[in-house]
């Protein structure tokens, strides 16, 4: 399924994003703003910087697994 189909159901979700020049980042999906998606990244101690990444950049964007107990 492409990315803009399940985009809707991942909001408010962690989520790993692969971007078209094979990096990627990861964080809690806020929403998608115009052509730009929103994304909570983890800086470090208790910092953490709301993204904004362009959908051309984007390859996919998966949901976390749940954890297995």
């Amino acid at each position: 399924m492409h990315w803009h189909q399940k985009i809707q159901y991942l909001i408010g979700q962690p989520v790993g994003v692969s971007f078209t020049n094979g990096q990627g980042t990861s964080g809690v999906l806020c929403g998608i703003s115009g052509s730009k998606i929103l994304i909570i990244e983890y800086l470090y101690q208790a910092q953490f910087a709301l993204k904004q990444y362009e959908a051309s950049m984007i390859q996919d964007i998966n949901g976390f697994p749940a954890c297995q107990n």
